[in-house]
Formats: structure tokens, C-alpha cells, sequence
């Protein structure tokens, strides 16, 4: 007994935390990444202002977070799955917030745009663990269903709340509250992470493909720089054709080393799968034409119309909620028409939206003008987005359902970053340096317009190339069924 007593007390194991605290910690995250991707939009105006932005300088305000925060998410899925899913999520967060601050704080042009992309390589880590930590912490079930859903609400209302948080914020306080917001919640989140949440990870020795991230995203960042170059300099300047050759040489280096790492970031081997191709074509087109419409929407509210931010972010509040409906809509019309059908009906809706749009004016009324415009353009985004998922994991087998999943964001996201640079110098060209509100009308409208032709050249494509259903239950067919994937 006295043996038994003088042992030194074994220390109890740790509890494990609440379940709705992991849940709370994982949407807060998801929220805080994606409220950074719209939340500068209505910022952007008084940002050109106070650190003299150009125009160009403007699209890269928006693309340099999109970039590194596409380019890098894959990697970021990967870590997780190898170091572990909390302590990425820790610093990827930690990232974040600290980028956060120094965009809050930057005194030059340069020293914002460097802080977005850091921002966006932060939100790279740490999004891909906020939904495996809610999965492995909520059991197989309607719970678990229950939690994603919350997950995917919380996502959805983080895009939905960007326009209205940065209009509060700019009016009431400065723009540099749309960065500095993140400092004081994430660093709350960050603590409680760090205390509550339980560590997972699932390696199966795979290894880290950093030079295929690398690659892909100076690629595109290049490319996307070289086509922005034209708009002031013309395609046959040396300034154009030197960073578009390296884009192009890039991409092209990205794709050799995919096709002989042994652990590639994005295995080339299923693009042969019809369903997983032509799903991230189409998600690429659609993401090149809609991705531009905050950015333009936007400074067409407080540059011709002369909305302050807060009424800016206001007026694109239907805009957002109509992305939520078309996405619950979606789900509901594929057992009836397939996915193929309510795909390309989305994207129909969507071009439709924006032809509408492009006969925008410097006094259009603000119902006609931007609400119903932007209702059309962003309920058809919603309707297409979700059929084009469902179709590229169709074909996959169930071990690269989540890295088929990965792939279409990356490719929506991509194709949103290299259509911003597209549009923005469509609308830069037709404006030609003229800041009035009849010449920044006609350069708005040139690239609404443009969008609107490439979506319905989406659309055609999706007809031809997306997998037909099957019979008249608007299955789709298993595309393993049509191709096999070797290798």
C-alpha cells in the first residue's frame, strides 16, 4: 500500500473536446478563407486611392490571393494528410493572420499585393484541413452529414458576407479593416485550436510534390501577368511576349515533371478519364468568365454609379444568395434532367446574365442595372457548379474522389485568376487610359459581353463532351466504364 502510494500519479488522459467545438473551429477557419476571396472587392476603389494603385495593380489586389491560394491547395491537402491535419491548420492559419496584418499595415502598392499572396498561400494550408478535421472528428451518419452541411453553409455565407462585412468596414472604419479584421479572430481561433483540437493524419508515405505547385502557380501567375502587359503595352512588346513565352514554358515544364514524379500534385493519368476532363475544362471556362463579375460589378457601382462601399456591398448581397440557391437548387433537377442538362441550363442562365449586364449605363437604376442582372449571372454560376463536380468524381476511383474534388477548385479558381487578367484588359483596351464614367461604362460592358460569348461556348462544349446520362435516370456513366485509366 504504501508502494502503491508513494507511485508517482500517472497523468490522466486528456478529454477529448466537444464535438461542436471542433465543428465551430473547422467553419471558422473555411469562413475566414473564403471571406477573404470577395471581402476586398468593395475595397478596392478606396485602395487605388490611398496607395495609388493602377488598374492593373487592382486585378492583382484579387489574383494574387487566388493564385497562390489555387496553386498551392493541393500541396496544402497533402501536408495535411502527412504532418497532420491540426498542426497545418495552425500554421496555415498563423499565415494568414499574420499576412493579414501586414496588408492591414502596407504603405506601398507592393507591399500589399505581397501580403494577398502570402494570404493566399496561408489559406492553401489551411482549407484543405478544415473539412477533413470536421470528418474525422464527427462520426459516419447524419451527424457527420449534419456537420458538413454546416461546413458548407458557413463557406457559402463566407462568400455571401464578403460584399456586406468590406462595405461596413470601409465606411465606417478604412479599407485596411477588410485585412486587419482577420488579426483579433484569427488569432482567437488560433488559441483555441491550439488547446482543443485533436490531431489526425493519414501519410501512406506519399511525398510532398513541391516543385509541381511551385511550377504551376508561377506558370499561371506569369501568364496571367504577360496577358495583363498587353493592355498597355500591345502583344508585340518585348514586355508581353518575354513574360507570356516563360508563362507557356512554365506550364509546360509543370506538366513534364507530373508525368514523371512518382507522387504528383496532379497525376496526369486522369485527364484520360472523360468525366474528370471535360468536368475541369468546363470549370475552367466557367470560372474564366464569371470569376471577373465581383471585380467589375463593383467598381461599376462606386466608379460610374457612385455608390458608396457599404451600398456597393449591399447591392450584391441578391447576387451572392442567388450562388447558394442555385447550388441547393441543383441537386434537386440532376435525378430529373441529369447533370449534363442542369450544367449547361446553369451556364445558359448564367450567359444570360451576362448579356443583360454588358447594356449596363452611367445612370442605369440599380434593380435593373445590377440586381436582376446579377441574380441571373450568379443563381446559373451555382446551378453549373455543382452537376460539373458531381461529374468529375464520377469516373475516379473512391481513393482519388478527394483529389478529383481538389482539382476541380484548383481548376475554377485557376481559370477565375487567368479570366480576370483576360477581362480586365478587354476592359482596360476599350477604355484606353479614359477615366470618365461613359469610357469605364464601355470597358465594363466590352468584358461582360465577352464573358457572355464564352459561356455559351461552355455551354456547347459541355453538350458535346460531358458524359450523357444514362437511360432516363439521369445517372451519368461511369466514365471507368468508358475508359480505363492505366498507370
Amino acid at each position: 500500500m504504501l508502494e502503491a502510494a508513494d507511485a508517482p500519479a500517472r497523468p490522466s488522459p486528456r478529454p477529448a473536446p466537444p464535438t461542436w467545438l471542433v465543428v465551430a473551429l473547422a467553419c471558422a477557419g473555411q469562413f475566414l478563407v473564403v471571406l477573404d476571396v470577395s471581402v476586398v472587392n468593395v475595397a478596392l476603389p478606396s485602395m487605388r486611392a490611398d496607395l495609388g494603385l493602377s488598374a492593373f495593380g487592382l486585378q492583382w489586389v484579387v489574383n494574387a490571393y487566388a493564385l497562390a491560394f489555387a496553386g498551392f491547395m493541393l500541396l496544402g491537402g497533402r501536408a495535411g494528410d502527412l504532418y497532420g491535419r491540426k498542426r497545418m491548420f495552425l500554421a496555415g492559419l498563423a499565415l494568414f493572420t499574420l499576412a493579414s496584418l501586414g496588408g492591414g499595415l502596407a504603405q506601398e502598392d507592393w507591399q500589399l499585393l505581397l501580403a494577398r499572396a502570402v494570404q493566399g498561400l496561408g489559406a492553401a494550408v489551411l482549407a484543405p484541413s478544415t473539412l477533413t478535421i470536421l470528418t474525422a472528428a464527427v462520426p459516419e451518419g447524419p451527424a457527420r452529414a449534419r456537420a458538413i452541411a454546416t461546413w458548407t453553409a458557413v463557406g457559402g455565407g463566407g462568400g455571401a458576407a464578403g460584399g456586406l462585412v468590406g462595405g461596413l468596414l470601409v465606411d465606417g472604419l478604412s479599407w485596411r479593416w477588410v485585412l486587419l479584421i482577420n488579426v483579433p479572430v484569427g488569432a482567437v481561433v488560433l488559441l483555441l485550436a491550439l488547446a482543443r483540437l485533436p490531431e489526425s493524419r493519414a501519410g501512406g508515405g506519399r511525398r510532398l510534390d513541391l516543385p509541381g505547385a511551385v511550377l504551376a502557380t508561377a506558370g499561371l501567375a506569369t501568364l496571367a501577368y504577360g496577358i495583363a502587359q498587353t493592355g498597355a503595352e500591345g502583344w508585340a512588346a518585348p514586355a508581353t511576349l518575354l513574360p507570356l513565352a516563360a508563362g507557356l514554358a512554365l506550364i509546360a515544364l509543370f506538366l513534364a515533371v507530373e508525368a514523371r514524379t512518382a507522387a504528383p500534385l496532379m497525376p496526369l493519368r486522369l485527364l484520360r478519364l472523360r468525366s474528370v476532363a471535360s468536368a475541369n475544362t468546363a470549370m475552367f471556362l466557367s470560372g474564366g468568365a464569371m470569376f471577373c463579375m465581383w471585380f467589375f460589378m463593383t467598381l461599376y457601382a462606386q466608379n460610374v454609379l457612385g455608390y458608396t462601399p457599404l451600398e456597393a456591398g449591399v447591392a450584391l448581397v441578391p447576387s451572392s444568395l442567388a450562388v447558394v440557391l442555385g447550388s441547393k437548387l441543383a441537386p434537386r433537377f440532376m435525378p430529373l434532367a441529369g447533370p449534363r442538362a442542369v450544367a449547361v441550363a446553369g451556364s445558359l442562365i448564367a450567359a444570360a446574365g451576362f448579356g443583360w449586364q454588358s447594356t449596363m449605363s452611367t445612370d442605369g437604376a440599380y434593380v435593373t442595372q445590377i440586381m436582376l442582372p446579377g441574380i441571373l449571372m450568379m443563381l446559373g454560376a451555382g446551378l453549373a457548379a455543382t452537376p460539373l463536380a458531381a461529374l468529375a468524381t464520377s469516373g475516379a476511383a473512391p481513393r482519388e474522389a478527394g483529389l478529383v474534388s481538389g482539382l476541380v477548385n484548383t481548376s475554377r479558381t485557376m481559370g477565375g485568376s487567368l479570366g480576370l487578367a483576360v477581362m480586365s484588359t478587354i476592359a482596360a483596351t476599350r477604355t484606353a487610359g479614359r477615366g470618365t464614367p461613359e469610357a469605364l461604362t464601355e470597358g465594363y460592358s466590352l468584358a461582360f459581353r465577352v464573358s457572355a460569348a464564352v459561356l455559351v461556348g461552355g455551354a456547347l462544349l459541355m453538350l458535346l463532351w460531358l458524359p450523357r446520362p444514362a437511360g432516363t435516370g439521369g445517372t451519368v456513366v461511369p466514365a471507368g466504364a468508358e475508359e480505363k485509366v492505366t498507370g
